[in-house]
């Protein structure tokens, strides 16, 4: 890599941007800024799509068009800003949507994931100064997408949005780390503590919910209930630790939480809601067991979508109701312990690639996706 002709230069390079709500990435040159203070630009060699990229590039509001989506890649550190200590040149990273400053009370506490300096949020700029690192061949500005963008041969992220990443990975998987697989994870490894003999129920078997099946099959528990309207997903859930399913359509009017509860004579002891439909978090938390079961949810409903219970079930239950922004991982310190479990062949993290497509093919993605054909596509830069 010529470091030495490109940093502090602006790039030229290729991106896929989406131009309006819903319609084809355009390939278009796009000129990449060098970081400023506190940032680094990479080199993207692999990217792959997340349902997150798929959910907001229909959206027609908020518009932020022109935009550059992507969030799960692997990429190669190409240059670094002023005031950046922990990376250099050439060094194999993930950028990851969540800040982790390893510095605020948040990011030092064992109990926390959600950075208090850099606030998760939308924006379509950077963190530090909310201002684009993209422009067009023309000037005119491009939004980015969860402080990543990935969707571009090169991209300026935050220090506090990059994990060093061990390069025995490939890349091909290595990207799978950046978001949906260890939010799946996360969730069963850290926020509920999956303990082994436990019944677990995993609403939704898209790629999330097979990491949560992932996870829960290396936690130990006997019992995992896969619920989805496509009845294949259990086959390929079985891959995964699945053990039982329900097609949730099959039912009529009865309520899938009253089938649940009368499989599990009262409840299963966690729950993961990963469709992002608050109908489906009210049924998950239905069907946990009283006293002690949890309900975790990971699916990421529409904005200002909300959630109804009753009190008097809510006291008398004795149930937990959690959230798990990206699984509870912390970023910088968790990735790395992921990452040693796929290198000592305990985390199968090599099925969840379905499909792979070249960077000009990049539509070829969202169309599988579309059609529930994959579990993740890998979109490479260079093939």
């Amino acid at each position: 890599m010529a470091t030495n002709k490109t940093a502090g230069k602006p790039i030229r390079c290729r991106a896929a941007v989406a131009r309006k709500a819903g319609e084809a990435l355009v390939i278009e040159e796009v000129i990449v800024a060098p970081p400023k203070a506190h940032e680094v630009r990479l080199k993207i060699i692999c990217t792959s799509l997340c349902h997150s990229d798929f959910t907001f590039w229909k959206l027609k509001e908020p518009a932020c068009f022109p935009r550059i989506f992507g969030h799960e890649a692997f990429g190669v550190v190409e240059s670094i800003g002023e005031d950046v200590e922990d990376l250099k040149e050439g060094d194999p990273v993930v950028p990851i949507f969540l800040p982790d400053c390893t510095e605020c009370i948040d990011c030092t506490s064992k109990k926390s994931n959600v950075c208090s300096k850099f606030q998760f949020k939308g924006s379509p700029y950077m963190p530090r100064d909310g201002t684009s690192r993209f422009t067009t061949a023309d000037g005119e500005a491009l939004y980015h997408f969860l402080f990543v963008s990935s969707f571009a041969e090169y991209i300026v992220v935050d220090i506090a949005n990059v994990t060093k990443i061990d390069p025995r990975v490939p890349p091909n998987r290595a990207c799978l780390l950046s978001c949906g697989v260890s939010t799946g994870l996360g969730a069963a490894f850290k926020t509920a503590n999956v303990e082994p003999g436990s019944t677990v129920v995993i609403f939704g078997l898209g790629a999330i919910g097979l990491a949560v099946a992932e996870g829960a099959r290396i936690c130990g528990a006997t019992r995992i209930i896969g619920v989805d309207i496509n009845s294949d997903k259990f086959e390929i859930g079985k891959q995964f630790g699945v053990t039982d399913f329900v097609n949730s359509n099959s039912f009529g009017d009865k309520p899938i939480s009253q089938v649940i509860n009368e499989m599990t004579n009262g409840g299963a002891d966690y729950c993961f809601e990963c469709v992002g439909l608050g109908t489906v978090v009210q049924e998950a938390y239905a069907c946990c067991r009283k006293g002690w079961g949890k309900t975790i949810v990971l699916g990421v409903d529409k904005p200002g979508a909300d959630l109804t219970f009753k009190s008097f079930d809510v006291l008398h239950s004795g149930k937990t109701l959690m959230g798990s922004l990206f699984g509870g991982l912390k970023p910088k310190s968790d990735i790395p312990l992921l990452v040693k479990r796929y290198l000592d062949k305990e985390l199968q993290l090599d099925k969840f690639v379905t499909h792979e497509v070249s960077f000009q093919d990049i539509n070829k993605a969202f169309d599988l996706l579309a059609q529930g054909k994959n579990l993740r596509c890998v979109i490479w830069m260079d093939k």
